[in-house]
């Protein structure tokens, strides 16, 4: 088995209703997901997931001189963020895909599918 990254991409820029054209859609979506993150558990393949708080909240740190350099705000400045994120112990890349596409649909954005280099 492999672990996967399923990272959630979507717009930087958020209604009320997120990335989604109303209330009832997100309702919808998050209903979806969290059936997905049943099936995963009830699969075997779920290690860890979650939805991150927008990237406007993120704090970049660089470690590298000799005192730590501490910016607020995310890392690239991009109209496309991370919005979320699995990660999945899958057999192999083509379970994985199938499981993204699952995802895809459920959280209605697009997924990318990333193989971890290997687990500390």
């Amino acid at each position: 088995m492999t672990h996967y990254l399923m990272a959630v991409h979507g717009p930087a820029e958020m209604s009320e209703f997120g990335n989604y054209g109303s209330e009832e859609e997100m309702e919808a979506a998050f209903a979806a997901t969290g059936a997905f993150n049943d099936q995963l558990h009830a699969d075997g393949y779920w290690v860890f997931g979650g939805g991150l708080q927008a990237a406007t909240t993120a704090t970049v740190v660089d470690g590298r001189g000799e005192a730590p350099l501490v910016t607020d705000g995310p890392y690239l400045e991009t109209k496309e963020v991370i919005g979320g994120f699995w990660v999945v112990d899958a057999p192999d890349l083509d379970v994985a895909l199938g499981l993204a596409a699952k995802a895809s649909k459920a959280c209605r954005g697009k997924v990318e599918v990333r193989p971890f280099d290997g687990i500390a």
